[in-house]
């Protein structure tokens, strides 16, 4: 596996340091990776569908062309597609999370505005079995990657954050007025996971309008590693012969207008198969994942408190760097306003003791940190400090232990300060 990092050295406050003592912290990205759940196709990787209904793709250098007979159900003829396929798995079950919830929003119409729409699905037969494909519609940068590339001190204009964040609490509605939970899967390395950044993509329009020449000079053309065994003996039957480094939309004007689309359901889930845990890395997971309580669809509105958080200031609200389940529990109670439910009281004193000490509430609350990582940084504010408390308000609604106790995505929407 060939791993190639982005570093940056902005520097990022922790909680549990002095800003005293505080060293610059580095933020790194794995740009292609073999994932050991999907082999993911990325955007150097399209569909062209042609008009009579055949899809060709031809991958890399080796010329295997995977040929799909996919129906006209949502979207045109000449239009381009993002294609994922699940590795192939003996027994699989074809119903994953994934598929029934994205089943379940292309029932609806019309379809949520603001989630991304799978146009069709089909079975592709392979050397190592029999794989399933989802056809979404295809779409643009991520918001992280928006970040990276059109803001390097990691910080959003106050009005796009804005923006991004209203659409995103509309597409969250869409999917808890239904019972689905996003759950937050991401296929990244970094600290920017679950319900966040990355799992936001803005809209391409007339993309279709673009020649197939036009698109892949846009993208730029694919760069491909050949895989090998260390020792020089041939590959293990079913290990690809090579990787291709995902793409980017580096020559792409981008623009603030653009609709924001929340994307990668691998970890949802409808109300009748809430699974009993969910894979967050540890620094944006919600307490109720963390003392293995019931969940359901309200884990992500804790992620979107987290969310919100970093739009605006560019780091999540917890520390990530040689955190533990004690000690991110401990800032939780500094930031939330109500106390840890009596049910996980128990875990808590025997996590607390296993941590080898005691940990207090010593840092700031939720306002004070806000501002202290707002106004005390290097970068120029746009936001006013009245915007600050609101913005602190909104989300402590959002970042309660007991679930039910946090504000719904329609009651976020409903606060005045986004509509000004």
């Amino acid at each position: 596996m060939v791993i190639s990092w982005i570093i940056s050295s902005r520097l990022i406050p922790l909680r549990g340091i002095s800003p005293l003592c505080s060293a610059p912290r580095t933020m790194s990205t794995i740009r292609w990776t073999i994932s050991p759940k999907f082999l993911l196709l990325t955007l150097s990787h399209f569909i062209a569908i042609e008009k009579d209904g055949e899809a060709t793709q031809q991958f890399g250098r080796q010329g295997i062309k995977v040929l799909a007979n996919l129906q006209r159900r949502a979207y045109r003829e000449g239009a381009y597609v993002a294609l994922k396929i699940s590795i192939a798995e003996t027994g699989h079950n074809w119903n994953t999370r994934e598929f029934q919830t994205m089943k379940e929003l292309a029932s609806h119409h019309p379809c949520p505005k603001h989630t991304v729409q799978m146009l069709d699905d089909f079975d592709l037969n392979g050397p190592n079995g029999s794989h399933k494909c989802l056809v979404y519609e295809l779409l643009g940068p991520n918001v992280l990657g928006t970040i990276h590339a059109h803001f390097p001190d990691g910080r959003l204009p106050g009005k796009l954050a804005k923006g991004i964040a209203k659409q995103c609490l509309i597409g969250l509605d869409s999917l808890h007025q239904r019972k689905i939970g996003h759950g937050g899967k991401s296929l990244s390395w970094k600290y920017f996971q679950d319900l966040h950044t990355r799992n936001l993509a803005f809209t391409i329009p007339l993309i279709d309008d673009l020649s197939e020449e036009r698109f892949t000079e846009m993208l730029g053309k694919p760069e491909i590693g050949y895989v090998q065994n260390r020792d020089g003996k041939f590959l293990e039957p079913g290990v690809p012969e090579y990787i291709v480094r995902p793409t980017s939309y580096s020559t792409y004007s981008w623009n603030m207008a653009q609709t924001v689309k929340i994307i990668d359901f691998g970890e949802s889930f409808l109300r009748t198969t809430v699974p009993e845990t969910l894979h967050t890395p540890l620094s944006l997971r919600a307490p109720e994942v963390i003392f293995q309580d019931r969940i359901d669809y309200r884990v992500d509105l804790w992620s979107m408190g987290c969310m919100l958080f970093e739009l605006f200031l560019g780091q999540p609200p917890f520390d990530t760097f040689l955190i533990t389940p004690a000690i991110l529990v401990g800032q939780m109670r500094e930031m939330v306003t109500d106390d840890l439910p009596e049910r996980w009281k128990e875990k808590w004193d025997t996590m607390n003791a296993g941590n080898g000490i005691a940990i207090e509430s010593t840092g700031p609350n939720l306002q004070n940190w806000l501002e202290e990582v707002y106004f005390d940084s290097r970068l120029n504010p746009d936001l006013t400090r009245e915007d600050i408390v609101r913005l602190g308000h909104i989300i402590g609604r959002l970042l309660h232990f007991e679930p039910s106790a946090r504000a719904s995505a329609r009651q976020v929407l409903n606060d005045p300060w986004f509509n000004e």
